[in-house]
Formats: structure tokens, C-alpha cells, sequence
């Protein structure tokens, strides 16, 4: 939220025309510019104007906080589900720990293919260590599913179908080894 603010104080700045050489301004752009200056070259790259730069930044500073909400939502959830069965002294406690490391694992493989597609779409290559790491992650279900799916124009459709997939993976698990226990606990 601070650096959404940052930013939004820093268009407000250039709006309206404020003095560059104040405090104020000065530490704004300071503080803005290592995240501003990078998106701008690459919107240079498209031929966009560079001036939209702070708000397609503060849309990437969305996207990336909802996908690391959504991460820690998986990660918690997973934990309070295992936690649960384990104080809950059922005899289908082992099937509910499996259900819970199952569904956890599935949403962060999805979240993985998410970000795989986010990040593919601001030209992150290779050599980027995150990059390589996702796609030798989700390789081995797009492959199979590249080979089957014709693309769309020039759109790959196999990682949203890919999500679907991986979704549908996950109300079975919820809908068999977790039926009658809770799904969601934050």
C-alpha cells in the first residue's frame, strides 16, 4: 500500500506541477524511480508512452500483492488444516492430513501457473532464476496439453486450461479424502 501511495503522491507531484527541487518531491521521486524507471524502458519498448508508467505500476504492485495473499491464504490453510486433523483425534485423520497436503499443493501449483503467465507477459526470459524455476515446475502438465490444444491466433490457451485443470483437481480432493471436514479456514 505504501509504494501504491508513493506513487499515486508522486503523479499527484507531476500534475500539478510541483517544484522538482523540494523535499517533498525529491524524496518521492527517489524513493519511485528504481520501480518506475524499469516499466517505463519497456513501455519505451512497446512504443506506449512512457507516462503511463506509474499506473501500470501500480497495477503490477496489485497483481503481485493479490497473488502473495493468495499464496499465503494456501500456505495457512494448509497448515491450519493439518493442525486440525491432528487435534481432532478422528480415525480418518491420516486421510484428512493427506486431503489437506494434496489441496495445499494443489493451489500452489496453480498459484505457480499464474505467475508463470504474469511474469511471461513483461518479457521475463530464461536467465531470470524465478522464471526457470516455474517453468521447470509447470512443464510437465502445459507440454502434454500444448501438444493437444491449437492456439488461439497467437495465444496459448494451454495454461489457463492448465488452471482448470489443477481447480478441478481440487474440489475432488475437497469433495472426497476432505468431506466432512472444513475446506477453508482464513
Amino acid at each position: 500500500m505504501a509504494g501504491i501511495v508513493l506513487i499515486l503522491l508522486r503523479s499527484l507531484f507531476n500534475y500539478l506541477d510541483v517544484n522538482p527541487f523540494t523535499w517533498h518531491a525529491r524524496n518521492v521521486r527517489r524513493a519511485t524511480d528504481p520501480v518506475i524507471a524499469p516499466v517505463r524502458v519497456m513501455l519505451m519498448g512497446f512504443r506506449i508512452d512512457p507516462k503511463v508508467a506509474p499506473f501500470v505500476v501500480i497495477i503490477l504492485m496489485i497483481v503481485v500483492g493479490y497473488l502473495l495473499v493468495q499464496i499465503a491464504g494456501t500456505v495457512l490453510n494448509t497448515a491450519a488444516g493439518i493442525i486440525y486433523a491432528l487435534t481432532d483425534c478422528k480415525l480418518s485423520a491420516p486421510v484428512g492430513i493427506a486431503g489437506y497436503l494434496l489441496l495445499g499443493f494443489l493451489g500452489l501449483y496453480a498459484l505457480a501457473i499464474l505467475v508463470r503467465i504474469v511474469m511471461s507477459w513483461f518479457g521475463t526470459s530464461y536467465a531470470n532464476r524465478l522464471m526457470r524455476f516455474l517453468i521447470k515446475l509447470t512443464e510437465p502438465l502445459l507440454v502434454p496439453l500444448r501438444r493437444t490444444l491449437p492456439t488461439v491466433g497467437m495465444f496459448d490457451v494451454s495454461p489457463m486450461v492448465a488452471v482448470l485443470i489443477v481447480w478441478n483437481c481440487q474440489m475432488a480432493v475437497s469433495a472426497t479424502l476432505l468431506k466432512g471436514w472444513p475446506i477453508i479456514f482464513f
